[in-house]
């Protein structure tokens, strides 16, 4: 079975339940590599965090959901990132959060990177995000870069979602010369069409899916997928929409949870068009519940 590797930064989550909050666990990576460990794949999350009690509660739960924690390092000065999530009358959600200092941005400066390192470069898939990219300071970035650079010369292959959040970076301008940087070491290509438009500068006539694609693609990406939201995605020149249209209780992680299917799928040897219905699956799911990831249950689409 293929050898999954996911960097990035998993958080505590507050989620409203009612008038309380939830206390749980998210972030753009851990999503997808949680869903990938629910679908059966073998896969490490590498991370940092601290020696706190949080950080315990966050290592036992992820192990818990299958996920190799081998590759965590820790930061006896530093704790989690936190984050919150509010949902308008529509699903849609909006964020708050707490990590500027968190464990995560020093993952590339600890003790026992270098181990880390050579165990993830050995990975079959690499996933990561702009979000991953956006926690790290420039040293870590090149470290991530370079760990691309590692994995493709093994034979394997990189995946990367364009996730921007503006509040992470210091400028529009560091966000694109990064994401780019990233295109053109990715395999997989998973942008999201507004994303990729808020962060590309296309022109105001070529900010559609196509125009999305050719620019990854002229950067260098191979295999892309560029998700619409409830529209579907393009995949080549055809857009694939969801199975059925749903009015969401919640679309946190409904791209995270695109990623984990359609990655899964294409890793069975899996079509991408068909690839991308499994994707469209498991988001849909997820977004008619609470929470970035759902407790699975039976009717969890992760038998695929």
């Amino acid at each position: 079975m293929a050898r999954i590797v996911v960097v990035g930064e998993g958080m505590l989550e507050l989620s409203r339940v009612g008038a309380h909050w939830r206390l749980g666990h998210g972030g753009d990576t851990l999503n997808t590599a949680i869903h990938l460990a629910r679908l059966g794949r073998g896969v490490s999350y590498a991370t940092a965090l601290g020696a706190d009690a949080f950080s315990e509660t966050l290592r036992t739960a992820w192990s818990a959901e299958g996920l190799d924690i081998s590759l965590i390092l820790t930061d006896p000065d530093r704790q989690p990132g936190l984050y919150a999530i509010s949902t308008d009358p529509l699903g849609e959600r909006s964020f708050g959060y707490w990590r500027g200092e968190s464990a995560a941005r020093q993952l590339f400066a600890l003790p026992g990177v270098d181990r880390m390192i050579a165990a993830a470069e050995t990975a079959d898939l690499l996933v990561f995000s702009l979000i991953s990219l956006a926690i790290l300071p420039p040293e870590g970035r090149a470290a991530l870069f370079d760990l691309c650079h590692r994995v493709r010369a093994r034979g394997g292959r990189v995946a990367f979602d364009n996730n921007y959040r503006p509040r992470l970076w210091e400028s529009a301008a560091t966000a694109r010369a990064a994401c780019d940087q990233a295109i053109a070491l990715t395999d997989i290509g998973l942008p999201t069409i507004d994303d990729d438009i808020a962060l590309a500068d296309l022109p105001a006539n070529a900010r559609d899916a196509a125009a999305v694609r050719d620019r990854w693609r002229a950067l260098g990406a191979r295999e892309i997928v560029v998700k619409l939201g409830g529209a579907g995605c393009l995949v080549d020149n055809e857009i694939v929409p969801p199975s059925a249209v749903l009015t969401p209780i919640d679309t946190s992680g409904a791209g995270d949870a695109f990623n984990a299917g359609y990655l899964h799928a294409r890793l069975a040897g899996i079509a991408p068009h068909d690839a991308a219905r499994v994707g469209h699956r498991l988001a849909g799911w997820v977004i008619m519940r609470p929470g970035a990831v759902p407790a699975s249950a039976p009717d969890a689409p992760y038998q695929e």
